[in-house]
């Protein structure tokens, strides 16, 4: 019987932990990347400010990321073949849940119509290609 009671609390001590929120990495905010820039022009330079006004924030300064707030976009995992476009869509529209990265979940991003969205995905794309992600 006392094996059965100590089962038990631990299976509900199990059940609490896995319930509760996950803590977040501490806030910093410094870039977690080292990004170049390259010469932006046409969608690429207007999605730079469509960036700058709805994703900076977390994502940081040219999509380097923000230690404790947002992971950076020019990553490998963002790569075109892992995340495609629709995906982008899919995050500002939709949110997203945590999985590559421990800062919780990304909530949608009210007011970012579809053209600003193809205008964030083009600088995100030329920001990669010209830090070598394909």
């Amino acid at each position: 019987m006392t094996v059965r009671i100590a089962l038990g609390v631990l299976i509900a001590g199990l059940v609490v932990w896995w319930l509760l929120p996950r803590q977040q990495p501490p806030a910093g905010g410094g870039p977690m990347a080292q990004v170049t820039v390259p010469d932006l022009s046409g969608a690429a330079l207007a999605g730079k400010t469509a960036f700058d006004q709805n994703c900076a924030a977390c994502h940081g300064d040219n999509a380097a990321g923000r230690e404790g707030l947002g992971p950076p976009l020019v990553h490998r995992i963002y790569e075109p073949n892992h995340h495609a476009d629709p995906a982008f869509f899919l995050a500002v529209r939709n949110g997203v849940r945590a999985h590559h990265w421990r800062f919780g979940d990304m909530a949608p991003v009210a007011g970012v119509d579809d053209e600003q969205i193809e205008t964030i995905i083009a600088y995100v794309r030329t920001l990669q290609r010209a830090n070598g992600i394909e």
